[in-house]
Order: structure tokens, then sequence, then C-alpha cells
């Protein structure tokens, strides 16, 4: 059917159909009609029709007759040759991934800051128990809680406490994320051992918002200081809690100005001078065993930090004692009741996002609360 190209191109052109095309070529030719003639017919036209595939798999040494089928990626093809997607290739299916999302990967450049004469501080903002997606009803509990006023408290209460430390020369910033940033865990509305929870969005669309929260904190953050994110286990998203941070790193990982301790391990330290910080969410050790769990944990650390701290979580209330020398304090959460925890008497804890200064010699010298 090679032979007559030019005139099945014309009738194509005139609006023929690629059937009508093969039947009338075979009447006027003496031909037997089949399958095969519409068939070759129907690559014919196909091949002019869609020149750029052709040429692109003439280029990569594809012999187009074998091509099953094939799409338009805005500046390639990806095309399924037959005989060789049976089977499910790593290899091809990373190159053609890496290719799909090269041309957006971000492309930080590194943030050259002066020294200062002034001492520096670290500035630790700890964000606790936000519960993107909780729910909680004014009607039942006396306050109105959801996605968007979550969202909302976190953004005004780090922007409150960065105006706060202003009179501070902060050369650190460590932001604690984690710790319940979620509600649920799951598509049914539940914590990771399957608590029921009360719950304002779609589990896609709260993922989606804390996440866009992070990267505008981070964002903020890193244009003011070199930035730590540290992320706490929590217990009402163990597993989408660890996805949401492992999305923000992939996002975030070759900034030269972040880093990030993002393992699933329960707790977490850093350094600042001679202050070692431990973070827990604080529903596993008990607070009596943190600071033997520190010296063990960061015993690399212990001897050369004169001032070591613990921020728990989970309880959404402040609780501050010292043991030892090892102050431990577990913070507030801008997260109010929801009918479970009003039923139950939970309640009236002041709500707050906090932030701490450090001295790299003295300690702890500043607290910042923003209080709702």
């Amino acid at each position: 059917m090679v032979e007559f190209k030019t005139e099945m191109i014309e009738l194509y052109k005139q609006g023929v159909t690629i059937t009508e095309i093969a039947k009338k070529i075979c009447k006027e030719n003496n031909l037997e009609y089949t399958d095969s003639k519409r068939t070759s017919t129907s690559k014919i036209i196909n091949r002019v029709k869609n020149k750029g595939v052709f040429d692109e798999c003439e280029a990569v040494g594809i012999d187009p007759e074998k091509i099953k089928n094939y799409w338009y990626k805005g500046k390639h093809y990806s095309i399924n040759v037959k005989g060789e997607t049976d089977t499910f290739k790593y290899e091809d299916f990373k190159e053609d991934f890496i290719a799909s999302v090269k041309d957006i990967k971000p492309n930080y450049i590194q943030i050259i800051r002066t020294e200062s004469e002034e001492e520096s501080h670290c500035l630790l903002i700890d964000p606790a128990d936000i519960h993107v997606n909780k729910l909680c009803s004014a009607f039942e509990t006396g306050e109105e809680y959801n996605t968007q006023i979550a969202v909302q408290r976190v953004k005004d209460g780090v922007s409150s406490i960065l105006s706060k430390s202003k009179g501070f020369n902060i050369d650190k910033i460590i932001l604690i994320v984690g710790n319940d940033i979620l509600n649920t865990d799951n598509t049914r509305n539940s914590t990771t051992k399957f608590t029921p929870q009360d719950t304002h969005l779609k589990w896609f669309d709260a993922f989606l918002m804390a996440k866009q929260l992070y990267i505008d904190i981070i964002s903020t953050l890193v244009a003011i200081a070199d930035l730590e994110v540290v992320y706490n286990v929590s217990n009402h998203d163990e597993m989408s809690g660890f996805f949401l941070m492992d999305s923000i790193y992939s996002w975030y990982n070759e900034h030269p100005n972040i880093t990030f301790n993002r393992s699933p391990s329960h707790r977490k330290y850093t350094t600042y001078g001679k202050n070692l910080i431990g973070t827990t969410h604080g529903d596993g050790a008990k607070q009596n065993d943190l600071p033997l769990l520190m010296c063990h944990e960061a015993s690399q650390h212990w001897h050369d930090c004169k001032h070591r701290y613990w921020f728990s979580h989970h309880v959404h209330h402040k609780t501050s004692r010292d043991v030892m020398s090892v102050q431990i304090e577990s913070l507030r959460s801008p997260s109010p009741a929801d009918s479970w925890h009003h039923k139950s008497g939970y309640q009236h804890s002041p709500l707050a996002i906090e932030g701490f200064i450090f001295h790299k010699t003295h300690g702890q010298v500043a607290r910042l609360t923003t209080l709702f």
C-alpha cells in the first residue's frame, strides 16, 4: 500500500476515514480489501499526521513499525514499543521520571550572611500540636477551630515571635515540625491507632494545606538566618506526618542554608554552642527517663554542653521542671478542645505558640509566647 501514499494523504485531508480510504484504494487497483490493508493505510497516514513521534523514534534508533502507542509530554514523546512493555523496567521509569521533573526542580542560591559584632543567638520556634483538619464547633465546645484557623494561627504566631525576637542578633533558627501537624493518619478520619476524629476537610486537602504552611514558614525563616528543621514523630499522624516531612525535605534538600533532621526516631537532639536541646512528641518515653536517655543518646555532646533542655508536646498544656541539670518543658498548643476533650474536661489551658532564644554560652535567655 506504500505506493499509494500520496493519494491516501489527499483523501485523508478531504475528510475521508481511514477505512474508506483503504477500501477505495483496493477497489481502484483491483486489490482484495483485508484488515492488513487497513492497518497499512492507518500507519501511513498516522506517520504523516504525527511526524514528530516518528522522527523522534528514528533519532533514538526505535523501529517505527514497533510503536504500540505513544503520548506527548510537552517536549518529548513517551513511546510504548511492542514486545517490551510486559515487564516493568525500573531504569526506564527512573530516567523518564527524572527527565519530567528536572525542569521544575528548585535552584537555590546560598545566602551569604555577614558576621555581626553583636553576640549571636539561636531562635527555636515550636508550633506544637497544630492538628490541621481538626474540627471544633463553638456551639458545643465554646471555641471554633478548623483548618483555616489552624493555618492562620501558626502564621500569626510565627510572625509575632519573629517580631519579638528583633532585639537579638539571631544567627540560627531551629524549627520544630511534626508533633500532630495532621489530625488523622488515614482515609477513615482516625489517628494512627484508629481513634476517630472530628475532621474539617478531606485528608488530601488537609495534607496540601499543611505542606504549603510549612513551605511558607521555611521560606520566611531561611531569609532571616540559617535554618535547621527538626521533625518529631507523633501519635495522630505517625505515617502521614513522615510523608509530609519527606515532601518538604524533597523540596528544600539542596538548599545550602537549610539542614534537616527527618529520621523516624522518636527523640531528636541538636546543639547550639553550650546548649544541648532534645525534642520529642511526648507520647512515648516518660519525662523522668528523658535526662538519662539524653545522656546516653547524645553522649558526644553531653559533657560539652552545660545547658540541657527537653521540649515535649502532646499534652497541650504547660509543664516545666528541672531534673538535676536538665530542664524538661511541655509546650502549649494553638488547638482548642474538640468534642471528646470537651466532654472529658480537658479544656481551658491557654492556647499559644512558643519560641525560645539561646545564647551560645549563657543558655536560654528569653522565651517568646503568642497567645490566642
